[in-house]
């Protein structure tokens, strides 16, 4: 054992309490070899002495005492101890095996087998794990392809039928000025115009290229452009020909040809200009009379360039109202979205939106559906169908399958007042028309629940392109379904009656028990994220909900 040795020097007392005297260390020897001689050879008996057993008693036998600390304390001699300080044991550390040891050991027959027994297991899990994920992938079910869309089906468009009345400045920079407010709307087209050059019922003075003073010129139709396409929002042009005269949007009979003649040019004039579409009143009648001028006005709009891959819409309008005809026109003259009035026909019944609603899906792609409800000879929403039942009409212009189409001013319930071109109001005209606090809180609460469904639609493929199904309809009621593969469910509910509460009893494969609110009419009555019993599903008069499920496989 490895110690530590210390010589301490000690004062002895003699037996009989006699002190001993100190030496006198001032007594220098005469010969200084003799005592250099004197101190080695004390050097050495001290030595000796030491390596001596010694009695911790100071008698004469020799050994050591071990301290209470721990320390062995060698017995007293000539006034020095020899103290052994014991160092603590090492740590003994594993080292393992070696190289040969290990050898030997692994090729003893215990661990030949365990190791095969292992790498059975392992290549048997492998291959199980390898089965398991082929028969998920072969069983599950497959997602289904995307269907082809295009711009216009993403979102609603929005229609500006009077540049004056929209903005306080009254001209295209107004507009301009307002795109921001329409991106807050997830607007996705802007329809703005007529705003060429066309005197009322003189086809010879008509010019499509020529922007009317009193609304603007090309820079800031150059400006509105720009900034709706910075903000993702696309712009249709309306080039109705006729659109201040009486004598019908084409004018007369006799006009049709060389009007049509002279569109083609503006077509290319205006798109060159980076114009994303066109819409046309009458579109019917050109395709009649004129054909071949009609297939050559298709052509122009709807075929890409190598400059603009992008497809350009080409929207006609017509006055017809009933599903056979509306699904007749969108086959014989092929336009891209056909804004029709089958949800405008005066007196109507929940009952016959319904079935309009279910033919035209059946009958046409709903990529080319549109819906609206009023328009730039129509009027405003609200003055159509009363204040109370914007928002139902909102919420279902937004969640039928197919292209909503808006007035401008219909995502606050602005009337007509007289006028089919109100002027719109803005955040700085609460005072307009002596309009008060409260009215103007409802027209903000009107346009959130506007931009709140608008925001939904853009983003759930159930409600952008999922199938509807028709859940129920009455004479004031109705309900569908919107579903797409495994994407969350849609359900839309109305009623329309403004005096009494309906109840629905709705039962379908798809359906479950009960429906999360996503949002309502009124949500002090069907506050969002309650649920509903979709077999006893209550509206309130004049109330609309949208509720929604998960797939269940």
């Amino acid at each position: 054992m490895n110690t530590k040795e210390t010589t301490l020097d000690m004062k002895e007392a003699p037996d009989g309490g006699a002190e001993q005297q100190p030496a006198d260390t001032t007594q220098v020897p005469a010969d200084a070899e003799a005592t250099e001689a004197d101190v080695s050879e004390a050097d050495l008996d001290q030595d000796e002495q030491e390596k001596q057993p010694m009695t911790a008693g100071g008698g004469g036998g020799g050994g050591e005492a071990t301290s209470p600390n721990g320390l062995e304390v060698m017995a007293e001699n000539n006034g020095l101890v020899k103290l052994k300080i014991v160092d603590e044991p090492e740590e003994v550390t594993f080292t393992g095996l070696t190289k040969d040891e290990l050898l030997r050991v692994a090729g003893t027959p215990g661990w030949v087998r365990t190791r095969w027994a292992l790498l059975v297991v392992f290549w048997l899990g492998w291959v199980g794990m390898l089965v398991g994920a082929v028969l998920i992938i072969v069983q599950a079910p497959r997602c289904r392809d995307l269907p082809v869309t295009n711009w216009w089906n993403n979102g609603p468009l929005y229609q500006i039928g009077n540049v004056k009345a929209f903005s306080n400045l009254q001209n295209l920079k107004g507009v301009e000025q307002k795109i921001d407010s329409l991106y807050q709307l997830k607007v996705k087209g802007l329809v703005i115009g007529p705003i060429h050059v066309a005197p009322p019922d003189e086809a010879m003075s008509l010019r499509f290229e020529e922007i009317s003073p009193e609304v603007g010129n090309p820079e800031q139709f150059q400006g509105l452009l720009q900034a709706a396409h910075r903000r993702g929002i696309s712009v249709v042009l309306d080039l109705t020909p006729n659109y201040r005269g009486s004598s019908g949007p084409w004018f007369s009979h006799s006009s049709v040809t060389n009007v049509a003649e002279r569109l083609k040019s503006a077509l290319v004039f205006w798109l060159d200009k980076g114009v994303d579409g066109v819409l046309l009143l009458g579109v019917e009648r050109v395709a009649n009379v004129v054909p071949s001028l009609w297939d050559d006005i298709r052509a122009i709009v709807q075929n890409g360039t190598k400059e603009r891959p992008d497809r350009r819409v080409l929207i006609g309008v017509t006055e017809r109202s009933s599903a056979e005809d509306v699904s007749t026109l969108l086959a014989s003259t092929g336009v891209d979205l056909l804004i029709s009035r089958v949800l405008s026909s005066s007196g109507a019944a929940a009952s016959e939106y319904a079935m309009t609603i279910q033919r035209l899906y059946s009958s046409n792609s709903q990529s080319k559906l549109a819906w609206s409800v009023g328009g730039r000879d129509e009027g405003h929403l609200a003055s159509l169908v009363g204040p109370a039942l914007v928002r139902l009409h909102q919420l279902l212009l937004l969640t039928l399958p197919g292209t909503p189409i808006f007035n401008y001013g219909d995502e606050i319930g602005l009337m007509d007042e007289g006028t089919k071109f109100p002027r719109m109001l803005w955040d700085s005209d609460k005072k307009l028309n002596g309009t008060t606090q409260e009215e103007w809180a409802e027209r903000q609460s009107c346009r959130s629940f506007f931009q709140s469904v608008s925001e939904l639609r853009g983003k759930e493929r159930s409600l952008l392109f999922g199938d509807f199904i028709l859940l129920s309809n009455s004479s004031s009621s109705l309900a569908y379904l919107r579903v797409w593969d495994q994407s969350v469910r849609y359900l839309a509910a109305f009623n329309w009656a403004m005096e009494e509460a309906a109840t629905l009893q709705l039962s379908h494969d798809a359906l479950p028990r009960q429906a999360v609110v996503v949002l309502s009419t009124n949500s002090s009555t069907l506050p969002t994220d309650g649920t509903m019993e979709l077999t006893n599903l209550q509206l309130g008069p004049g109330q609309a909900v949208l509720l929604k499920f998960p797939y269940a496989g």
